[in-house]
């Protein structure tokens, strides 16, 4: 379940890219597809683009709470990472101070 969930958490992320480098800036960016003489017009694209990527951003951020909820529970432990990085360092061979 939880492979499925990245996989699809990365092909969002894909297409979140791909529609932010489509869409036109007010700095002129690169504005792919968006002539003038189109049967539709700049704004209409620019709506369609506007709402298409609210869509894919907010499935994306729920994908990834998912893939976050769904992670904490498989290796949710008693002890904080500070306990087990003891516990590992207690088992290595000591090494003798010298003063």
């Amino acid at each position: 379940m939880e492979n499925l969930l990245i996989l699809v958490n990365i092909i969002l992320a894909v297409i979140l890219i791909i529609v932010i480098l489509l869409q036109r800036s007010e700095g002129g960016a690169l504005g792919l597809g968006v002539s003038q003489d189109n049967f539709t017009s700049a704004r209409s694209v620019g709506t369609f683009l506007t709402k298409f990527t609210s869509i894919v951003a907010a499935l994306f951020i729920i994908c990834s709470i998912a893939i976050v909820a769904i992670s904490r529970d498989e290796y949710r432990e008693t002890q904080s990472v500070l306990e087990k990085e003891e516990e590992e360092n207690s088992n290595l061979p000591q090494i003798p101070k010298t003063e």
